[in-house]
């Protein structure tokens, strides 16, 4: 049957089973739009404000679902906009598929009208970039895209679209849905991890990357408990575990529990799994020595290329987790030199400490807030967050139930809490969705708020306002004290806007103003906007910024001494 490119694209998507689509329309893919038209009972396209915003919602769908978000862009500016989500997909192992429509193929290599060449600019962002030259061959570019993204470690593929392919009428066959390809441990793998965790006095298991689900999960705390070693999850993935189970210790990231880095250090055998050994999972690369380190290390990564990458590993086993848990369980529990049970207690004990929230200074508690949506929320709620340090009081003392009830960006990237709430409320309409976003990073993406209006997508934001960008302030009041410099921002009414855009808005100034407020929001049924006016002083949950200012003159002065 002939079909045009546009059509040949829209039903090769549906075959690998697409429901939803993210993305700015454009005028270089409009015979993908006009293709899409015949299928909107099938395939939602979910038309967004800003194609960086469109891009990190792909993101959150890809890490809710497992399977590739699919986002749809314009050339030039669009592509633009929208690396901020991929850089985010790549280096967080998201599976995603971004679409650029592109200049005619008669064009090509003119710096034609936004004409970019995306294998040069996403190079080193994406799996895989190319561009679909023959309509002919687009079911072939699609089947590899959707294995290139979820198989092995999983990440963004970018297909660029020429205008004029996508309106060429051609007969071609269509192709099938991709099963993705995984990897298991080999049985003399599995013999050798055996010996290693019976020898092991201070086992310590970390859990990360991607291709989770609640059956991993299940069978990690299943095996680890009943052989007594304690697990945590590394930066933004503390979802990965029930953080009410009593073998769980913690994050492994930034403003890590200074017991739990010492766990690491002093570990006698690190148990990796899923994870790259980064910087967040490693303090900076300070806790781990390089290239051979004091502990044993057993790595488990689905993607061959990241083992033995920095650290030199005792065993290096190339995995994906649901194959590697389904070993573990084949194996069976795995007791080691004497009892390891006082050391998980231990440890479980430290992490509860270290979830007591302090004193902050300012009438707004951020930790009792944190601690009551704790308690009123469902265990199934959704904490989407950016970057800043606002986000440090949710990652500390928020207590993560259910797998995908963590949307936050491993890579640090501002402006993701919003479109990632947009994202989950839409794919997951019943679930309980707070956003978490300071006034710098709402500002970025805040523009998407307009979309959850638009698809009745009741999402909470709960905007952190003190007026600046906190972390850089931390920053410079550590290595530059008093001398402020770039980091004052000058903010709109955050619940005025929320009523402009035609949500719900609320202010809160006090700690017991915020849960009638958040009450107010939930029964607004819209989508709402909760400004909390948090004292500037409060800038850590460890240190305010007199503090943290009166540090850095003292390590200024005493640098000078020397």
């Amino acid at each position: 049957m002939k079909r045009s490119g546009g059509q040949i694209l829209v039903e090769q998507l549906r075959l690998h089973g697409v429901d939803t689509m993210f993305g700015v329309p454009g005028e270089s893919f409009l015979a993908v739009l006009d293709a899409l038209h015949d299928h909107t009972n099938h395939m939602k396209f979910v038309i967004c404000r800003q194609e960086g915003g469109a891009a990190m919602m792909a993101d959150a769908y890809g890490k809710t679902t497992g399977r590739p978000g699919i986002c749809m862009v314009t050339r030039g500016p669009g592509a633009t906009n929208a690396s901020a989500g991929v850089h985010v997909a790549y280096q967080d192992s998201t599976p995603m598929i971004l679409f650029i429509g592109q200049v005619g193929r008669d064009m090509i290599e003119r710096e034609a009208f936004q004409e970019i060449d995306y294998r040069r600019m996403f190079g080193q962002m994406a799996k895989w970039v190319a561009q679909i030259d023959d309509a002919a061959r687009i079911p072939e570019f699609i089947a590899r895209a959707f294995s290139v993204a979820m198989s092995g470690r999983r990440g963004p593929v970018v297909l660029a679209l020429p205008e004029d392919m996508l309106t060429d009428v051609v007969d071609c066959m269509d192709g099938r849905p991709v099963q993705p390809v995984e990897a298991y441990p080999a049985p003399a793998q599995m013999a050798q991890l055996k010996a290693m965790l019976q020898a092991a006095e201070r086992p310590l298991m970390i859990v990360g990357g991607s291709g989770w689900s609640e059956d991993v999960r299940s069978q990690v705390q299943a095996w680890a408990e009943a052989s007594e070693i304690p697990v945590g999850a590394v930066f933004r993935r503390q979802d990965y575990l029930d953080n009410d189970w009593p073998g769980y210790v913690g994050d492994v990231g930034i403003g890590i529990n200074p017991k739990l880095q010492q766990r690491v250090k002093e570990a006698d055998l690190l148990l990796v799994m899923g994870s790259k050994l980064g910087e967040m999972a490693t303090g900076g690369y300070t806790m781990i020595d390089i290239p051979v380190p004091g502990q044993t290390i057993v790595h488990v990564h689905a993607g061959a290329e990241e083992l033995n990458r920095v650290y030199s590993a005792t065993l290096a086993i190339n995995a994906s987790n649901a194959a590697f848990v389904a070993a573990l369980a084949a194996m069976g529990p795995v007791q080691g030199k004497g009892s390891r049970a006082a050391a998980v207690k231990q440890a479980r004990a430290e992490y509860e400490a270290w979830q007591k929230p302090g004193t902050s200074p300012g009438p707004v508690q951020m930790g009792s807030i944190i601690q009551w949506l704790d308690a009123n929320l469902p265990e199934d709620a959704v904490f989407t967050n950016g970057a800043g340090n606002y986000a440090t009081w949710v990652h500390r003392f928020h207590r993560y139930r259910r797998h995908s009830g963590q949307l936050a960006p491993t890579s640090g990237s501002m402006g993701y809490g919003v479109p990632a709430a947009v994202a989950a409320k839409i794919i997951n309409p019943e679930r309980t969705v707070v956003a978490f976003a300071g006034d710098g990073c709402f500002m970025m993406t805040g523009q998407e708020f307009a979309t959850a209006i638009q698809y009745g997508a009741n999402i909470i934001v709960v905007v952190v306002n003190n007026g600046m960008y906190g972390t850089i302030r931390m920053h410079q009041e550590r290595e530059y004290p008093a001398r402020i410099s770039g980091t004052t921002l000058v903010n709109p009414d955050f619940a005025a806007l929320a009523r402009a855009y035609g949500g719900h808005g609320e202010t809160v100034e006090k700690t017991e103003d915020f849960a009638e407020a958040f009450r107010r929001a939930q029964a607004s049924n819209k989508p709402a906007i909760i400004e909390i006016k948090l004292d500037p002083e409060a800038l850590t949950p460890r240190a305010s910024l007199s503090e943290i200012r009166a540090a850095g003159i003292k390590a200024k002065a005493h640098h000078s001494d020397r």
